[in-house]
């Protein structure tokens, strides 16, 4: 996905600026973006699981298979399914899979699948149940310790005025339980309602996919979206919080937790856990996940620190290298090159 996507921002930046097209080819042939080597998150604890689950979660899925404004394909993000499938697996919880419209709902797969993704492929149970997953008016919420909205594109179309999305995740509330969602899967909250039968993300702390995300992939994302999340969530009385563009930012609010986007989703499942009143296991960051903190560091603290964390850890250098063009397509020079610098080798990446 971000591949083809750098590629096509770049063609319009050298057709739109023309004089840029040395600058953008630097960052391009420094940046070995094609031939960097995407190091492999490493792998979950394997531990045997408790002899009888924990409890249930449901993750719910889009059923919307295209953008009706452009056809492009819609769905449910599978990285923001497998990675939460694995963390709630690890730590003892069994996971159905459910949508609006139940049967094989639309998948979408990034080009950079890693082995956690790839081990949820090839999983048995989990292929059963992704590929028949259960029609939300059949799902019995008494069921479910936890519910978990994935996100994607097709949420915008599916979860807001879905009622059985609202019934399930207003039942699950009031048993007790904990709903979460990831970037656009808050869009399933505008519906549920607390016990006292107000909206449940009134006044609470929330997160989801951020306006300047949204406009950056989608220049006119209002006009073209049904609405953006986060406009959507202040709207609604959620006290919306925003962490910078592409980074992992979770937010617990009690039993509420919700993620803003992609890179949030360990932390959102392993939260989500937690709620549930469960230790995480404890497992080695992927490089995907060292990169963000790189990152993390650069934007709080300030490239020294980002620096120091990045000689002592090895790192996913192509997300790296996409936040230095993020910021190169964004103006931001001074921030590109020293984004660049944090991308090029390292000698710990050979520890990878």
């Amino acid at each position: 996905m971000w591949k083809r996507w750098l590629w096509r921002s770049l063609a319009a930046l050298v057709v739109l600026v023309g004089s840029a097209g040395g600058v953008l080819w630097w960052a391009y042939e420094s940046l070995e973006i094609e031939s960097m080597a995407l190091a492999l998150p490493d792998p979950l604890p394997s531990v045997a699981p408790p002899a009888e689950p924990r409890g249930r979660i449901l993750a719910v899925v889009s059923s919307v298979a295209t953008q009706p404004h452009n056809g492009r394909k819609a769905g449910y993000e599978l990285t923001e399914l497998s990675r939460a499938w694995a963390v709630f697996v690890a730590n003892g919880f069994d996971v159905d899979i459910a949508s609006p419209k139940g049967g094989e709902a639309p998948m979408k797969l990034d080009e950079e699948l890693v082995d956690l993704d790839h081990a949820f492929l090839a999983d048995p149970v989990a292929t059963s149940r992704r590929k028949a997953t259960l029609k939300l008016s059949d799902v019995d919420p008494a069921r479910y310790a936890a519910v978990y909205f994935v996100g994607g594109k097709g949420t915008l179309w599916d979860f807001a005025e879905d009622p059985d999305i609202a019934r399930i995740g207003t039942a699950v509330w009031a048993a007790g339980g904990v709903v979460a969602a990831v970037c656009h899967g808050p869009a399933a909250l505008f519906g549920i309602r607390d016990v006292n039968g107000r909206p449940l993300i009134e006044g609470r702390r929330v997160t989801g996919f951020s306006n300047d995300e949204e406009r950056f992939l989608i220049p006119d994302a209002e006009r073209v979206l049904p609405f953006l999340v986060a406009d959507r969530l202040k709207a609604l009385g959620a006290r919306y919080t925003e962490g910078p563009m592409y980074l992992d930012h979770t937010v617990v609010d009690g039993r509420l937790v919700t993620g803003q986007n992609p890179w949030s989703t360990f932390s959102v499942a392993e939260a989500t856990v937690r709620a549930l009143g469960v230790t995480p296991l404890p497992r080695a960051p992927t490089a995907e996940e060292r990169s963000v903190a790189v990152l993390a560091a650069y934007h709080e603290d300030g490239i020294a620190a980002a620096r120091a964390l990045r000689a002592n850890t090895a790192v996913d250098r192509h997300l790296l290298a996409m936040h230095a063009l993020i910021a190169l397509m964004q103006g931001r020079l001074v921030d590109a090159v020293r984004l660049h610098g944090l991308a090029r080798p390292w000698d710990d990446d050979a520890r990878a």
